[in-house]
């Protein structure tokens, strides 16, 4: 699984075990969210492969394998997020991502015998820094999202996005380039 080639999911259950045991964390993190958020904060962060410091998080969270989650500084998760798989996934600096994100690594078999078979094979995912992903976005396995790139709620992202567009859809379109950064100003600021 981590070199990228074709396994069994189902053969054995050692990669079970490990995903139960992420979804048991990820669960305890949410029943402790409120109560004390600390104590949930050092859970997550101690089941990620990395956390950058200032990572913020809204429970409820989903994820498969907290090991192969890496995730930069400054970074805002909101809730009803989700990692499937055992693929790397890389998040950047500064990222915002919007609620029922959706992040996929896995690549089942095309050929049917294969599949009932139980093989997959996993991709990696690198969001760039200072990406915001709307609400409902889907990334599928071995995407790149580009520096400085928006990805519009509900778009499903199948191909690379490259750095300072907006792109949105099924599948997702690039349909701008970001120009000189817009100031955010309004009555009273």
């Amino acid at each position: 699984m981590v070199a990228g080639d074709w396994y069994r999911y189902r053969s054995g259950p050692e990669l079970a075990e490990m995903t139960n045991s992420t979804q048991r964390t990820c669960r305890r993190i949410t029943a402790l969210y409120d109560e004390d958020r600390e104590a949930a904060y050092a859970l997550l962060t101690g089941m990620l492969g990395t956390a950058g410091e200032n990572l913020d998080f809204r429970p409820p969270m989903y994820l498969d394998y907290g090991s192969r989650l890496h995730i930069g500084r400054d970074t805002f998760i909101n809730g009803d997020f989700l990692t499937l798989g055992g693929g790397e996934i890389t998040i950047g600096n500064n990222v915002l991502i919007g609620p029922s994100a959706r992040l996929y690594t896995p690549i089942h078999a095309l050929d049917v015998d294969e599949r009932r078979a139980g093989y997959e094979r996993v991709l990696p995912i690198h969001i760039g820094n200072d990406v915001w992903l709307g609400g409902n976005v889907v990334v599928c396995p071995g995407v790149t999202i580009g520096d400085g790139s928006v990805i519009g709620a509900g778009s499903v992202v199948t191909k690379d996005v490259p750095a300072g567009v907006i792109a949105v859809g099924n599948p997702a379109r690039v349909v701008r380039t970001i120009g000189k950064p817009e100031q955010a100003t309004g009555e009273g600021e």
